[in-house]
C-alpha cells in the first residue's frame, strides 16, 4: 500500500540566513499555515556555520545584513562570523522557527503537476528518498556550492611536502604560529584570512593575480553607537541601516558614474594606510572600475596594519608551479611555504542543484527568465532569494520575503491556487547577474537570463527595488494566477 507523502503549504529549502528569514515572514502572516525547512546540512546558519576559517567576518556592516525586523545588538559593525552564527540562530529560536527544519534532507528534485497545483519534493535524508507535497516552494539555498570550493588547476600540488587548504574546507586545528603562509587570491576571503593568521603569528605572503579595491572600515559604527544612546533600541537600529543604504548606494552609484575619480579617491586613502613609498599601483589597482566586482571591506584597515609591521606582503605575480617547498611564480620568483591557502573563490550552483520539472518536463534554467529576480518564467508558485552583489545581501532577502507574502495574500483573497510569470518572447535577454567576478563568468551557462526590462529586469538597487517589491502591485501583464484546476490557457488574461 502506498503512504500519502506529508503536505506543507509552503516548503522552504536551506536554513540559512535567507530561509530564517523567509519562515519568519510566513509564520507572522499567516499563522495557520504550515510549513517546512529541509536543510541538507546538520545544522543551521548557512554560510556563517560552514565557514570556519580565522577571521571569518562579514562583508556588509550588520545594520543591513540583519533582518528588517531583528535589530543587531552587537558591538561591531563589521562582525565576526560568530556572533552572525548566533544571531542567525537566535532568531530561528526566538520566533519558534528552529522546530520547523528537517536536517540532513538535501532537497534534489521537485515536480510541479497543474493537474493538482502542488509541488512533489523529493529530498535524500541518509541515503534515502524523503518525500513531501507543497502548494508553494520557495528556494533559499543561495547560489553556491557548499561541499566543493573553486581551485583552478595548478600544476604541481602534487609536489607540495606542507598541507593545501581551501578555506571553504578548514581543519578543525591548524598551527600556524611562527609558519610560512602563503595565501593564493585577492578577494574578501584572502584580506580577511591575511590578518588574521598574521595575528596567530604567521608570516603571510598573499598571491594575487589581479589585485581588488579595498578599504577601511571602523569595526564599530560611531553614528548607530550614538543613535543607540539617543533611541530605543529599534529606532536606533532603523536609523543606522537607512543611514547605511544611502552610504553604500551613492558609493556605489558613484563608482559606475565616475569611475576614475573615485580609484583616484580610494587610491588617495590608501596612500594614507599603507607605509611611505608603497608600490601601491602594482599591488592595489585592479584592472577593472570600483564594484565592477565587490569592494573589500577591512575593518580598521587590518590588512595596512600587517603590510605596515612587516607580517604580510603583497605579491603581484602568477603561479607558474607549486614545488616542493613553496611556489614558482611566473616572474621566476620562488616562494617560500610551510602551508599554502587556495582562496580562489566559490563554485555556482543555482538553487542547490534541484532538478525542477513542470507538468513532466525538465526545467532548463539557461531557458528561462528572472522574473523580479525572484521567480522564474513557467515555473508556477516558486520563489528565491538571492541577494544584491553590492549590498547586503539581506536588504533583498527582506524585500522577497514581503513580496512573496503578499503575492500569496493576493492568491488567497481572490481563491487562485497557482501564480506564474509568463514570459513574453518580445522581451530581449540579458545576464542573469550584472557582475564580473570569476565565480560569475564561470558560471553564466548555467544561470537563468534576466529580461531587458521590467518587470523581467531589475537592477541592483535597493532604493528602486523598495518601492517596487515591497509597495508595488503583484499583479501585471507578466503574472498569470489561476484558480484550482483551472490550466494555463483559459486564464492566460486573468491578473
Amino acid at each position: 500500500m502506498t503512504s500519502v507523502p506529508e503536505h506543507v503549504d509552503v516548503l522552504i529549502v536551506g536554513a540559512g540566513l535567507s530561509g530564517i528569514d523567509a519562515a519568519y515572514h510566513l509564520q507572522q502572516a499567516f499563522p495557520w499555515r504550515t510549513y517546512a525547512i529541509f536543510e541538507m546540512r546538520e545544522a543551521l546558519g548557512g554560510t556563517w556555520d560552514l565557514f570556519r576559517y580565522p577571521g571569518i567576518r562579514s562583508d556588509s556592516d550588520m545594520f543591513t545584513l540583519g533582518y528588517r525586523f531583528r535589530p543587531w545588538l552587537g558591538e561591531k559593525a563589521i562582525a565576526d562570523g560568530d556572533d552572525i552564527l548566533a544571531y542567525v540562530r537566535g532568531t530561528a529560536a526566538e520566533n519558534g522557527i528552529d522546530r520547523h527544519i528537517r536536517y540532513r534532507h538535501r532537497v534534489v528534485r521537485a515536480e510541479w503537476s497543474s493537474a493538482d497545483d502542488q509541488w512533489t519534493v523529493t529530498a535524500d535524508h541518509a541515503g534515502e528518498p524523503v518525500t513531501i507535497t507543497a502548494n508553494f516552494l520557495f528556494s533559499c539555498s543561495g547560489y553556491y556550492r557548499y561541499d566543493q570550493g573553486y581551485t583552478p588547476d595548478f600544476a604541481g600540488t602534487e609536489r607540495f611536502r606542507g598541507p593545501i587548504i581551501h578555506p571553504q574546507h578548514w581543519p578543525e586545528r591548524v598551527d600556524v604560529d611562527g609558519k610560512r603562509v602563503v595565501i593564493i587570491g585577492s578577494g574578501a576571503t584572502a584580506v580577511t584570512l591575511g590578518p588574521a593568521l598574521v595575528e596567530q603569528g604567521a608570516q603571510v605572503t598573499m598571491v594575487q593575480r589581479s589585485p581588488s579595491y579595498i578599504i577601511s572600515l571602523p569595526a564599530r559604527d560611531g553614528f548607530a553607537n550614538q543613535a543607540r544612546r539617543l533611541l530605543p533600541a529599534k529606532a536606533a537600529y532603523g536609523v543606522a541601516r537607512a543611514k547605511n543604504v544611502l552610504l553604500s548606494t551613492a558609493m556605489y552609484q558613484l563608482s559606475q558614474r565616475y569611475p576614475k575619480r573615485m580609484r583616484a579617491w580610494i587610491h588617495g586613502l590608501q596612500q594614507r594606510w599603507l607605509p611611505k613609498g608603497y608600490d601601491i599601483d602594482t599591488h592595489f589597482n585592479p584592472r577593472y572600475n570600483p564594484w565592477d566586482q565587490r569592494l573589500c571591506l577591512v575593518p580598521n584597515g587590518d590588512l595596512f596594519r600587517a603590510i605596515r609591521h612587516g607580517k604580510l606582503e603583497m605579491v603581484t605575480d602568477t603561479v607558474d608551479t607549486f614545488t616542493e617547498t613553496g611556489l614558482h611564480l611566473g616572474s621566476g620568483r620562488d616562494l617560500e611555504a610551510d602551508i599554502i591557502i587556495t582562496a580562489t573563490g566559490l563554485n555556482l550552483i543555482p538553487f542547490g542543484g534541484v532538478d525542477l520539472e513542470v507538468d513532466g518536463d525538465k526545467v532548463h534554467l539557461p531557458d528561462t527568465m528572472a522574473y523580479k529576480a525572484m521567480m522564474l518564467s513557467d515555473v508556477p508558485n516558486f520563489a528565491y532569494i538571492i541577494g544584491y552583489t553590492n549590498a547586503s545581501w539581506t536588504l533583498k532577502a527582506d524585500l522577497v520575503c514581503e513580496y512573496v507574502v503578499r503575492l500569496l495574500r493576493h492568491m488567497d483573497a481572490h481563491d487562485y491556487a497557482k501564480a506564474t510569470p509568463v514570459r513574453d518572447p518580445s522581451v530581449g535577454t540579458t545576464p542573469f547577474l550584472d557582475f564580473e567576478p570569476g565565480y560569475v563568468l564561470r558560471s553564466v551557462d548555467i544561470l537563468p537570463k534576466q529580461g531587458d526590462r521590467t518587470p523581467w529586469r531589475l537592477r541592483m538597487n535597493y532604493l528602486r527595488d523598495l518601492p517596487k517589491l515591497r509597495y508595488g502591485a503583484v499583479t501585471d501583464s507578466a503574472m498569470v494566477f489561476e484558480p484550482a484546476g483551472e490550466t494555463s490557457a483559459s486564464a492566460s488574461s486573468r491578473q
